[in-house]
């Protein structure tokens, strides 16, 4: 499938690219309102593009991990004289750098999370770059509250976990003031990395929704940075993610990544979805690695999830053994068995089904009263952006005071509610003594709390315990973790009578099988903790960056539209200048032309050629020097029909399977055989799926048999597109036909009917006939066409063409091609023939105008 991304440049002022090695001038990037309203934080005052070609002055590479807050501790000195910091343990950022060689450096670049007065703010950022490694970003305090606690947590935070603003009251609806200053905080974030980056040697990787737009800062002032970008929160299914005004703007930022991480495949798969209903993009998968080509770039697609830092884990866990707290937890709940729940106060995280499944298990085991107890630890809501906060914290404590009274009794409480801040330490105490993790979450990016209970259950190496190792999990299957957990019990949370079950099942579980399930998690965990998870990333964007510095990139589009063009140093735009030069001084020249998407526009409706492209072909097919071929997938019906004013054009109808010389009436047969009984197998086949795809229709040729679903859902046309040509290949596994996909379709035709086959015949009897091409000209837009190029590339080497001809094979549109030159669309190629035609020595013939 051909993306929309092919198709025109026409922001280069000049139609072709910059001439290579000629030193980028800076230049200022105009202002450009991409949406309604101004977006003026989106201009840098002096913007330059800086090409990654200058040496740099490091010798190794470097990782700068941005994010919206540095992996820091700050607070004022008690003498109200400065500043303290320290590092922030529980940051998963600061473990990223345990996946990296020991020998790259690792720059931060984040704010804080303290507001630091404008005239300590230089003093503030030496001492943090020096000590620390960290680049701080200094947000004004007006522009954190709408940045932050306005776009990110009341826009897209809602959103990406599912929640639509239907009204006012719900979620917020869209402030375009707010988009604003997320803009306006990207920009500053990128203004912090440009201070101190080397674009040839350093990575850059970006992280979470905070910084979506910052890609595309980046990519303006270096085309050929390696920057890799991940998503610590789900990405909603399309039709939830369309609903957000700025789509457009957020979606082609993340898309000047070179790599997009996500926890799980449903994200992702959400993601390149958007990317084929919005731009037409389709991912390949090639080799197991998801890619998107975009503009000539290859932007990879990495899917796993985040881990734990064991180790610090372990540590705490050493501590905790010693503290008194532990042994007061075991005391306290002698008896019980206790389930635990450690939870952010947040709307999503469904706290209260949580407790109504408590209150359910007991109403349905009454056997667990007095026994059974549920220790619900509400971390405080992170930012100001809360949404229903009051609501959620009323219901929940009117659930506690319900289920305690209902069930409760002198010594037991069946429900512990503890909504202080506790620290890792005491986290630590009240997961060693738990008999199973609940989460109930009903949308949530990964959720750590089950690894951490993992590595806690399995308690200290090398401790001399013997007790058995087990723990049990109930999760939600909405959140990110839960693929990788194969052992826990999933629920839908929703479904408070399964969770309750579940809760049931899990404590009631034989010892054995506990012990079986806990051995498989902590083998997952322990092998795929954060310091994995950052080397595999790390990994793919070397592998995904490999030919940044080999290929030749240039930046077009202005605004939220800017992207980087990168074309393989041979891949150039056919100039019109030179293909005239080259025409004027040949003897003998074959031209060879698709039909669809080459001469005719391919979403034309009407289809048929205009008086401009016949006059145009008869004017070059009139030329004695000239073999002027239309090579098209039509059946020969139609094509004799639309170019029946061009006496002297030859045609290629059905790939070549038939063939109508120059001046001929009589169609020639290709193929050696006339058995075309496998259409009685295919047939029913494209009907079957024809039936089930709306909007998709079956063309029946003479040779060939063509499904086409240009008018289906792209997304499921796409994948019954898959599923036929597996099952057509299945079906035909013994038939001599080729069952080939195309734009949009799907096709059988026999083996020996291809464009390229056309292009090799013609080239032999020119030769035969002594007048071997020294000119030749192919152009065509889809993958059949490649089979013409791929002969022409090897035609010199096998004698059908002179080493001197001049060979110029064409794809029409910027994308991975055989060809060596590309035009942008169909108008562009109509100029280069109609130039052509005005270069040709021989007039059009009162014959020829007469038929037009």
């Amino acid at each position: 499938m051909q993306s929309r991304s092919y198709t025109n440049l026409l922001e280069l002022a000049s139609g072709n690219f910059p001439v290579m090695g000629r030193e980028r001038e800076k230049r200022k990037m105009p202002r450009v309102m991409t949406v309604p309203g101004s977006i003026t934080e989106l201009d840098d005052d002096q913007a330059s593009s800086v090409a990654s070609d200058n040496p740099s002055s490091l010798a190794m590479d470097r990782m700068i991990i941005v994010a919206n807050h540095l992996p820091l501790k700050s607070k004022r000195r008690v003498d109200n004289k400065g500043w303290s910091f320290t590092w922030d343990d529980d940051s998963l950022l600061l473990r990223i750098k345990d996946g990296f060689p020991d020998e790259m450096e690792v720059l931060y670049v984040g704010s804080l999370n303290v507001d630091v007065d404008p005239i300590e703010q230089d003093d503030v950022a030496q001492v943090l770059l020096d000590r620390f490694g960290c680049v701080p970003t200094f947000l004004p305090p007006n522009l954190i509250e709408k940045f932050y606690d306005g776009f990110c947590k009341k826009q897209l935070w809602p959103l990406f976990h599912y929640m639509l603003p239907y009204s006012v009251d719900h979620g917020g609806r869209f402030d375009r003031s707010m988009w604003e200053a997320y803009v306006a905080a990207n920009k500053l974030f990128s203004q912090k990395v440009i201070e101190v980056i080397n674009p040839e040697d350093d990575f850059v990787w970006i992280h979470d929704y905070h910084l979506m737009v910052l890609p595309t800062f980046l990519r303006r002032r270096f085309n050929r940075l390696r920057m890799g970008f991940f998503l610590h929160s789900p990405f909603p299914s399309s039709e939830i993610y369309r609903t957000l005004p700025v789509r457009e703007e957020i979606l082609k930022a993340l898309l000047n990544s070179d790599l997009i991480g996500f926890h799980t495949f449903d994200y992702a798969r959400h993601f390149l979805s958007c990317c084929s209903r919005m731009f037409g993009l389709e991912y390949q998968s090639k080799r197991g690695y998801i890619g998107l080509d975009y503009y000539g770039r290859t932007v990879g697609i990495k899917i796993m999830p985040v881990g734990i830092h064991m180790g610090q884990i372990e540590s705490v866990m050493k501590l905790a053994d010693k503290e008194w707290r532990v042994g007061e937890l075991k005391q306290q709940f002698e008896g019980k068995t206790v389930l635990l729940g450690v939870d952010d106060m947040d709307v999503f995280k469904a706290i209260n089904l949580k407790l109504l499944a408590m209150e359910q298990l007991l109403k349905m085991h009454p056997s667990w009263q007095g026994r059974a107890v549920l220790v619900q630890i509400a971390n405080p809501a992170r930012g100001k952006g809360g949404i229903y906060l009051d609501e959620i914290q009323a219901e929940i404590q009117e659930s506690c005071k319900r289920i305690n009274g209902q069930f409760g009794k002198p010594g037991y409480q069946p429900i512990v509610y503890i909504d202080t801040p506790l620290g890792i330490n005491e986290r630590v105490a009240y997961y060693s003594i738990a008999e199973c993790v609940v989460v109930t979450a009903v949308r949530d990016g990964l959720n750590l709390t089950p690894y951490e209970y993992i590595v806690c259950r399995e308690g200290v190496s090398g401790s001399g315990s013997n007790e058995p190792k087990k723990s049990m999990l109930v999760v939600s299957e909405f959140i990110g973790c839960s693929p990788s957990l194969s052992g826990a019990i999933r629920v839908n949370p929703w479904n408070v009578e399964a969770t309750a079950e579940a809760m049931n099942e899990a404590i009631s579980m034989s010892e054995s099988e506990k012990e079986l399930r806990h051995e498989k998690h902590y083998r997952y965990v322990s092998t795929h903790d954060v310091g994995y998870w950052s080397k595999s990333f790390l990994q793919d964007m070397e592998r995904t960056c490999a030919d940044h510095f080999r290929k030749r990139c240039w930046g077009i589009g202005l605004g939220f539209g800017f992207r980087v063009v990168s074309l393989d140093p041979n891949f150039r735009k056919l100039s019109i200048d030179d293909i005239v030069s080259a025409y004027i001084k040949a003897k003998n020249r074959a031209i060879l032309l698709d039909y669809d998407g080459t001469v005719m526009p391919q979403n034309s409706i009407i289809k048929t050629p205009s008086r401009e492209v016949i006059s145009i072909l008869n004017t070059l097919s009139g030329d004695d020097n000239n073999k002027v071929f239309i090579v098209s997938g039509r059946g020969r019906g139609s094509l004799s029909k639309a170019f029946s004013p061009c006496r002297k054009l030859g045609i290629a109808a059905e790939h070549g399977y038939f063939m109508r010389w120059p001046g001929d009436v009589e169609w020639e047969t290709c193929g050696h055989s006339n058995d075309f009984g496998w259409m009685q197998m295919a047939e029913p086949v494209m009907k079957l799926y024809t039936e089930s795809t709306d909007g998709s229709s079956i063309e029946t040729k003479e040779s060939a048999l063509v499904w086409q679903y240009r008018d289906a859902d792209p997304g499921f046309g796409f994948a019954q597109a898959k599923e036929m040509l597996d099952h057509l290949e299945s079906v035909l596994a013994n038939e001599p036909v080729a069952v080939k996909s195309g734009q949009y379709i799907v096709e059988v035709k026999p083996q020996e009917a291809s464009k390229g086959l056309v292009a090799e015949k013609i080239f032999t009897s020119m030769a035969e006939k002594g007048k071997q091409a020294d000119f030749v000209l192919c152009i065509g837009d889809d993958r059949s066409d490649e089979d013409m190029f791929e002969i022409i590339g090897n035609a010199i080497s096998r004698n059908m063409l002179s080493v001197n001809t001049n060979v110029f094979a064409c794809t029409v549109g910027q994308k991975p091609s055989k060809a060596k030159y590309y035009l942008d669309d169909t108008s562009e190629v109509i100029l280069m023939l109609e130039n052509l035609a005005e270069a040709t020595d021989s007039p059009v013939t009162s014959e020829d105008e007469s038929d037009e």
